[in-house]
């Protein structure tokens, strides 16, 4: 789309808070990026020491043009366009207001308390995981796939050891000892990268998977390094329950996951076996899972550990901000530019982001799972 400001576009104030969740150090915008909004002419104000986590201290986002404010809560006072990382906590929603755009992961489906609190804001909510290329990829979630799924075999082979509950297994082996067994369910972003980070340690690794285009793909780029199975229950069955550790990297646009592996598959799993659930964002593929913090990532189930943390990128947040700013920096200029109703309306795969406007639930898998009347983005945006 042309993110290019229309010069009667007045200033616009943007607004970064440090984020608040556990353990999360990410920032929603990056001191390059702000320097990038200053010079289209909007006015930032960033939380004091927002960027700490990634390194950027006030000073460097002061150079880079922005106003430095003491709270959370002055930023939100302030701001038209809000742009965060993770979903807004409960006190940050409450700062909401009618007519102000907040743009950010949000992962509503298996959230109903966010999703009241977001509709009854009355602001503009869009969810970077919802966004979509013309391809029908999320370009917005994609980067911080890349870093969950090659986070996942990390965490899984630190949970293997004995003095984290685990069996005690080195994924790799070593001569004369056979790998540890990694089954990764799903194949896309986040499955690809577990598989090639398993690979590289030379485990064992099963990929499951009910598109045989993404199997194929994924046997020509690993060839004889992986086992790709086409997924039914009786091949879940097979591989989760001799499994040393299990990848969840199952997606699906907006909505609940479905849980695949059932709290009887985790039963039969031998003790010490280890479940690292990365679809635990939108409610988790393991029937047994429920979301933990970076301060304590596990819990056990039938002697099985689980590692499900919400956001596991949040772990290694310079990487992680700056892969993500790489791709959000032109939809957030564009919605500075160009207002977020123009900015929206001009690109259908934007416009896909759009998941609450004005009271209304405008992403119909978010409508489904919780059981709101849903309404066309387009038809939310036209009524403002």
């Amino acid at each position: 789309m042309n993110r290019n400001r229309s010069p009667e576009v007045s200033i616009v104030r943007v607004g970064v808070p440090k984020e608040i969740k556990n353990a999360e150090r990410r920032v929603g915008l990056t001191p390059a990026s702000v320097r990038e909004l200053v010079a289209h002419g909007h006015h930032v104000e960033v939380e004091t020491t927002a960027g700490s986590g990634i390194g950027a201290s006030d000073e460097d986002y002061r150079a880079a043009g922005a106003t430095i404010v003491g709270t959370g809560c002055d930023v939100f006072s302030g701001a038209d366009l809000v742009v965060k990382v993770k979903e807004p906590q409960a006190g940050e929603r409450a700062m909401l207001r009618e007519g102000q755009v907040l743009f950010t992961y949000l992962h509503l489906a298996p959230d109903p308390e966010q999703t009241k609190d977001l509709v009854d804001s009355g602001a503009t909510c869009i969810a970077y995981e919802t966004v979509t290329d013309v391809r029908g990829g999320l370009p917005l979630l994609a980067p911080m796939s890349q870093v969950a799924g090659r986070m996942s075999i990390q965490a899984g082979a630190h949970c293997l050891e004995s003095a984290q509950g685990g069996a005690g297994v080195l994924l790799g082996g070593v001569p004369g000892v056979p790998p540890g067994k990694v089954v990764v369910i799903g194949g896309g972003v986040v499955g690809e990268n577990a598989i090639e980070m398993a690979v590289g340690l030379e485990a064992d690794v099963t990929v499951l998977d009910r598109d045989v285009t993404v199997l194929d793909r994924l046997s020509r780029r690993f060839g004889s390094r992986l086992h790709t199975q086409y997924s039914t229950r009786t091949a879940l069955d097979d591989h989760v329950i001799g499994a040393d550790l299990v990848i969840g990297a199952v997606l699906v646009k907006g909505s609940r996951a479905p849980h695949l592996v059932s709290a009887e598959m985790v039963g039969e799993m031998r003790a010490g076996s280890v479940v690292v659930d990365v679809a635990i964002d939108q409610g988790g593929c393991v029937a047994t899972s429920h979301p933990t913090t970076h301060d304590e990532p596990t819990f056990v189930v039938s002697d099985v550990v689980h590692y499900c943390v919400a956001n596991m990128p949040g772990a290694v947040p310079r990487t992680s901000t700056y892969a993500l700013n790489n791709v959000t920096l032109p939809f957030v200029l564009a919605l500075a530019d160009r207002g977020a109703k123009d900015a929206l309306l001009a690109d259908s795969c934007f416009l896909g982001g759009l998941n609450v406007c004005d009271g209304k639930v405008t992403e119909a898998a978010v409508a489904d799972a919780l059981g709101y009347d849903f309404v066309a983005p387009a038809d939310a945006l036209a009524a403002l």
